[in-house]
């Protein structure tokens, strides 16, 4: 997906039009609006009435019998989303100094992707709330689905592009503490690199299969960058590899481990796929490179589902 000249993701102002754009670019990309059966269904025709808005008249009725015609609708349940974003060290990997829409690093993606997400639920006059973590819980909003509170989430989301974190990751603890906190029936996207220090697989997805508590639905945005962390593109200079987090420090040459590594990698993937399938939380593997278009299907699909 192409992006109009944004260079530098610095305000509010920013992140909320590259939202739009993307948004706009999504639909218009599409041969059939994903709007249609989403939010609305079609009821009835009724006659217009002097002074309405034009925006639901039937053209094509108008065409066949020389009468304006409106459409009504009739709308459906409104859905209740949160999001959650991993904020540790590992997800401001690759550091850049500036986001631009050719660089970006997993915390930018997560953050403009949720904003992206944001915009497409308020046109669904859905409800919407936001947890932030690390090594502890940084922040948590309940859903709601004014503009006000969106603002504060935009601002919030802004805030994880302009400040780093070398936080250690504590995915364990902070999505129990998440999942006590969500009350209602929702729709839940977690937005994470799978990178977690210390914790076993089984206890990270029983923290997973608590946020399924109360008959929600969770959706994993597995989030990486495929070029560096899967392909292993690196040249073939000795390198120091750092671990952000931790500090723990290698040198190598990237051409001596790359066959292993990708191995390690695949086969890493394909278990968190195969355990995600077993508890039936949605796995869904983003490329940061490959911009927003499967985190947008993939609300559509799933909101359709949960309504």
């Amino acid at each position: 997906m192409q992006f109009s000249e944004i260079n530098n993701i610095s305000n509010i102002q920013n992140i909320e039009l590259l939202a739009k754009q993307v948004v706009e670019g999504f639909i218009t990309g599409m041969h059939k609006s994903p709007f249609h059966g989403f939010s609305v269904e079609f009821a009835e025709h009724r006659l217009y009435n002097k002074g309405e808005s034009t925006r639901h008249i039937d053209w094509k009725m108008y065409a066949k019998t020389d009468k304006l015609f409106t459409k009504r609708y009739e709308e459906e349940t409104n859905l209740r989303c949160h999001i959650i974003i991993d904020n540790s060290g590992s997800m401001h990997y690759p550091e850049i100094k500036k986001i631009t829409n050719e660089k970006i690093n997993k915390i930018g993606f997560a953050a403009i992707g949720s904003a992206v997400l944001l915009e497409i639920l308020k046109r669904q006059r859905d409800a919407f709330g936001l947890s932030i973590y690390s090594n502890e819980n940084e922040y948590f909003a309940p859903p709601k689905g004014n503009e006000k509170h969106r603002r504060m989430l935009l601002h919030q989301l802004e805030n994880l592009l302009i400040n780093k974190s070398n936080k250690q990751t504590n995915t364990y603890k902070a999505l129990h503490q998440i999942a006590e906190k969500i009350h209602r029936r929702s729709l839940i996207f977690l937005f994470t690199d799978m990178f977690q220090e210390g914790t076993p697989n089984e206890e990270l997805f029983s923290a997973l299969r608590h946020l399924k508590y109360n008959k929600h639905e969770v959706v994993l945005f597995h989030t990486y960058d495929a070029k560096l962390e899967i392909n292993f593109e690196f040249d073939e200079r000795p390198k120091k590899f750092v671990d952000i987090e931790t500090g723990d420090e290698i040198n190598l040459f990237a051409d001596s481990v790359k066959i292993n590594y990708q191995k390690e990698v695949k086969k890493y993937f394909n278990a968190l796929k195969l355990k995600c399938m077993q508890y039936k939380i949605a796995y869904v593997p983003v490329d940061i490179n490959e911009g927003y278009d499967k985190v947008l299907t993939t609300y559509l699909i799933h909101r359709n589902r949960f309504l």
